[in-house]
């Protein structure tokens, strides 16, 4: 249990699929307010995801490379408890997974949804989300290596 006692329990989970569920050093990701980054022994807290990615840094075993895996996220909600992190999203993708043309598709669908919104600020408001879940899709596909 030693080796464990700066490493949080990190969980991602979707609703079709578990993608990650391991011992890692850090998480950044996206909440409604902006990227936070979570350390062992981190406040509780729960939040809403926003769209962007989540990145897992698991540190590698001893002598080995420390390894980062990156998700995009959609939506979702996160806990944070100070020795573990749970990440529920509606929707996580690999890098290597996004469809760009697609992301692209559904930009343009934000951008006429925006111009069509009228005097209603809720359509505004899902405009914004369709789009921002878009950049997000397309930044990380375009960051993969």
């Amino acid at each position: 249990m030693a080796q464990d006692t700066n490493q949080l329990r990190v969980r991602l989970v979707t609703p079709e699929r578990t993608l990650f569920d391991q011992r890692a050093e850090a998480v950044e990701l996206p909440s409604k307010s902006g990227y936070m980054e979570v350390l062992y022994g981190h406040a509780p807290l729960l939040a809403e995801l926003g769209a962007g990615d989540v990145t897992i840094h698991s540190g590698g075993e001893p002598g080995g490379a420390e390894g980062a895996l990156r998700y995009n996220v959609s939506w979702g909600f996160v806990e944070v408890l100070p020795d573990r992190v749970t990440i529920l999203a509606s929707d996580a993708l690999k890098p290597e997974e996004i469809d760009v043309q697609r992301a692209e598709e559904q930009r343009q669908r934000g951008e006429k949804m925006w111009t069509q919104a009228g005097e209603s600020e809720e359509a505004y408001a899902e405009a914004l989300r369709v789009i921002a879940e878009a950049d997000a899709k397309i930044a990380s596909a375009a960051e993969k290596h």
